[in-house]
């Protein structure tokens, strides 16, 4: 894993566009990046295939998004990533790391209970969908209760 470049964008937007239904856009991602957020990638033999996006604040962090490559999903790369991204949140000594993710994803809801995760609040019509709207459910980890994997 490493922090990603404005020479990643591309890749990281083919990703994101690929497993996204409403993905960010080039500028979300150029934004990010000039926000000095926490913007790491990861690659497998030379290819990038999984990014996230965490968001500092004073003490604690959103993680605004993470993705993998389509091709290699399920492969616990998503899983390695949110790890990491944990990692460098404690690094920074922030407290507790808070997203939000479709009530539909029950994947990603499954990988962040996993992960220390637990439901905090929900946001009604927070995502758009092909009916409209969706909810999101905000869940968040604390940090300081969390055994990471070394």
């Amino acid at each position: 894993m490493r922090r990603m470049t404005i020479a990643d964008v591309d890749a990281v937007l083919a990703i994101e566009q690929a497993v996204q239904p409403y993905p960010w856009t080039r500028g979300n991602l150029c934004t990010a990046l000039d926000s000095a957020y926490l913007c790491y990638v990861d690659e497998v033999a030379g290819e990038l295939c999984s990014f996230a996006v965490l968001m500092p604040g004073v003490d604690e962090a959103e993680l605004l998004t993470i993705g993998v490559a389509a091709a290699h999903q399920r492969k616990g790369l998503g899983r390695a990533m949110l790890s990491a991204m944990l990692e460098v949140a404690c690094a920074k000594q922030l407290s507790r790391v808070f997203l939000e993710v479709r009530v539909s994803n029950l994947g990603a809801i499954a990988l962040y209970r996993c992960a220390g995760f637990t439901e905090v609040g929900m946001r009604r019509a927070y995502y758009r969908n092909e009916k409209g709207s969706e909810d999101a459910m905000v869940m968040a980890c604390d940090l300081s209760s969390l055994t990471l994997a070394g």
